[in-house]
């Protein structure tokens, strides 16, 4: 196969880690844009989502379609619900503090790894997609003889995969966020949660849902990408990491910019990885941060403190 097919395989799977990326980033920008809080178990969260989604679908035994759609359902509900307890259980008692909310968090991170470990094991666990069809795809060039469409071998993708490239939960979340009375809520907190409190906004509920969504963000990326990974107890590292990573170059609690950043860094994942390696992805884009943190620290479209 030629380097532009190569090229064209190397896109799609960046473009399916972007997709992945950015919804797990974005639950972590919504958490620190609102409540200023570095949720560093927030890939523990993801880690708990996708073996939750394991679990749901073998507890269901039924068609993968059908568990799927469940987990899809009620792992992100579940950990969306186990981080709003940790929240006013935890987060809360400490008074939301930058320092203490981070030691915390690394707290939170063992609990729920350990925890996870001694109830499922420690054991990958595959889950079969709803639909997974092999999907030759085209290459068109222009040759000797004009425009020309041609398949070669090897180059296909699946369904599935297409359809976690395709997924509207950014829309979806972006319109609950602008359009309904709870997004205007949480962006009135974000603003300036004492005068929010002094308007009647109940500041506490408000972060408890903020803290609940972000982990449930990170669970339904993790129910989407288990079918195509394995769910185990220490998938929550590199997520966590990436996630850091694009909000740093995206910008702090700027949403826009964690999509702009996960499209950047998913895609020169996936591609670097297919031509290169995985480690060479990290290295460049930990330097990428190192670059946004040097000559623009407030990130791509973050805003610049006073």
């Amino acid at each position: 196969m030629e380097f532009g097919p190569h090229l064209m395989l190397a896109a799609l799977e960046g473009a399916v880690t972007a997709a992945i990326l950015a919804l797990t980033a974005m639950g972590l920008s919504i958490v620190f844009g609102v409540m200023r809080v570095v949720n560093v178990a927030h890939g523990e969260f993801y880690m708990l989502g996708a073996v939750l989604a394991w679990w749901v679908a073998t507890v269901l035994g039924t068609h993968p379609a059908l568990g799927f759609v469940a987990a899809l359902i009620i792992a992100p509900a579940l950990v969306g619900g186990m981080a709003m307890i940790a929240d006013r259980l935890v987060l809360k008692r400490v008074a939301y503090d930058a320092d203490r909310t981070i030691v915390a968090t690394i707290g939170m991170l063992y609990i729920i790894q350990q925890t996870t470990l001694m109830t499922f094991g420690p054991d990958a666990r595959p889950v079969e997609p709803p639909f997974n069809t092999r999907l030759a795809l085209p290459w068109f060039e222009w040759g000797e003889e004009g425009f020309a469409v041609f398949w070669p071998w090897g180059l296909s993708t699946t369904s599935y995969k297409l359809f976690v490239i395709a997924a509207v939960v950014l829309v979806a979340l972006w319109l609950i966020i602008t359009r309904t009375k709870a997004g205007l809520l949480m962006r009135a907190t974000q603003q300036d949660s004492e005068t929010a409190q002094a308007f009647g906004v109940p500041v506490g509920r408000v972060y408890s849902l903020v803290f609940g969504l972000g982990a449930g963000l990170a669970a339904l990326g993790a129910v989407l990408v288990v079918p195509i990974q394995q769910a185990h107890y220490l998938m929550g590292h590199d997520p966590l990491l990436l996630s850091f990573i694009v909000v740093i170059i995206g910008g702090l609690g700027s949403l826009p910019g964690t999509v702009i950043a996960a499209l950047l860094i998913g895609m020169s994942d996936g591609i670097i990885s297919v031509f290169f390696s995985p480690t060479l992805a990290k290295i460049i884009a930990t330097l990428l941060v190192a670059l946004v943190l040097v000559f623009r620290p407030q990130g791509l479209m973050g805003r610049k403190q006073t």
